[in-house]
């Protein structure tokens, strides 16, 4: 049973840094890619960066690039989305999601569609 459980999330004042968890089961790292979402209150849910499986290629948002890495644990089946310089347009819950259907890509996807299973979230609220 594929499982994804995110965690790390908080308060942080502007310009202060989080590292969020994505602790996974039931699949292989190797094979399903793993998107980081947002959604802020009353807007859509949008992609952040993502990580494929086969080649550990990585794409990031326009609004993040420069203060966000995402990187992986494959002994402890982790993937992890360090995030600096926070703004107060971060805040929201995100979410990580995994899809199989990239697996013989070179390339993931921030695109939400493409992601099958989901987790529940977790909130960064960024405000001083």
């Amino acid at each position: 049973q594929v499982q994804l459980v995110e965690s790390g999330g908080g308060l942080v004042q502007p310009g202060g840094s989080l590292t969020l968890s994505c602790t996974t089961s039931g699949f292989s790292l190797d094979l399903y890619a793993i998107g980081w979402f947002r959604q802020a209150p009353g807007k859509e849910r949008e992609g952040v960066s993502c990580l494929s499986g086969r080649f550990g290629t990585t794409q990031f948002a326009d609004s993040v690039k420069g203060r966000v890495t995402i990187s992986r644990d494959n002994a402890k089946n982790t993937v992890l989305l360090q995030m600096n310089n926070l703004k107060p347009e971060d805040t929201g819950v995100y979410y990580c999601a995994a899809t199989v259907h990239l697996a013989k890509e070179r390339m993931c996807s921030i695109d939400r569609t493409v992601y099958e299973y989901w987790g529940q979230g977790t909130q960064i609220t960024v405000s001083s």
